[in-house]
């Protein structure tokens, strides 16, 4: 079996490649692909804690949660839009891991929130979850500082 694209490219959230999007460690776009490439895994990590954190600061959707996007369903209706995902699927499994459900309003600033975000979608997008519990931890703490 190949290794997921994801891990292939230290992008472990698939994040798409945007020149105007200076991640830190970002070294490119894989060839004929969309997806950014990093340095590491943990600049990949921080990376995608970087966009769930940004996100909070988005509109979210009518009647779902508070003001701007602070629930499951919002975050990965943005984060895995239902023109390529099975987004209520993707939220429901997302919500399961962290012991939420998927409209309960989360505080993606605290730490244990965002690590539970970041390993659910590395999980949901490449199949798994590759690292060992240090690289989490670290790409995590870069996205909180």
């Amino acid at each position: 079996m190949s290794t997921p694209r994801g891990v292939r490219n230290r992008n472990p959230g698939n994040i798409d490649y945007n020149p105007r999007n200076d991640w830190v460690g970002q070294t490119g776009k894989e060839p004929k692909g969309r997806f950014a490439i990093f340095d590491t895994a943990e600049n990949g990590i921080r990376a995608l804690g970087k966009l769930l954190i940004a996100y909070r600061g988005k509109d979210g959707m009518p009647g779902v949660g508070g003001k701007g996007i602070d629930t499951v369903l919002e975050t990965v209706n943005r984060w895995a839009p239902s023109n390529e995902n099975d987004t209520q699927a993707y939220a429901l499994a997302v919500a399961n891991r962290i012991g939420v459900r998927t409209t309960d309003p989360i505080d993606i600033k605290n730490p244990t929130v965002l690590r539970g975000m970041v390993v659910s979608i590395i999980i949901h997008e490449n199949g798994g979850n590759p690292y060992a519990a240090a690289v989490i931890d670290e790409g995590v703490r870069r996205a909180l500082a």
